[in-house]
């Protein structure tokens, strides 16, 4: 490795750490999505793009919804909400208005319910629309 791309790597190296990420969530219909974040999960729109993209703000960062045709191709969990202890309450709450939680056989990890619990961790897994794979933790 040349001392000139050495430099720029180390310049470049933990940059990332000090910047907010923001996840992004692949839909096909984009007004179905909108239901379900706004009227089943309660967020408010913080920023739109017309039909092709929607940002909602969660605690002190922000997440993305937009269309594309790739929805429903990842088969791995793509948002994580850290709730603590409320986690219980927040499960009952999305079970009353209709969120299915997934249920999954995991080394480690045995259900209660809908809840799969681990020394110290409780977490539930759902999906949107779209197959999106959401999940809640206690942290």
């Amino acid at each position: 490795m040349s001392e000139t791309t050495e430099a720029l790597i180390t310049s470049v190296a933990g940059c990332l750490t000090e910047c907010d990420a923001v996840a992004n969530l692949a839909v096909r219909d984009i007004k179905l999505a909108r239901h379900f974040y706004e009227e089943v999960l309660g967020f408010e729109p913080v920023a739109r793009e017309g039909e092709e993209l929607i940002t909602y703000r969660s605690g002190s960062t922000v997440f993305n919804v937009y269309r594309s045709e790739y929805a429903g191709t990842n088969r791995a969990t793509a948002m994580t909400w850290t709730v603590g202890k409320r986690i219980e309450g927040v499960v009952e709450t999305l079970r009353a208005k209709g969120i299915a939680f997934e249920h999954y056989d995991l080394p480690g990890l045995r259900r209660e319910g809908d809840l799969h619990v681990a020394e110290g961790m409780k977490v539930a897994w759902f999906k949107d629309p779209d197959g999106n794979i959401l999940n809640l933790v206690t942290g």
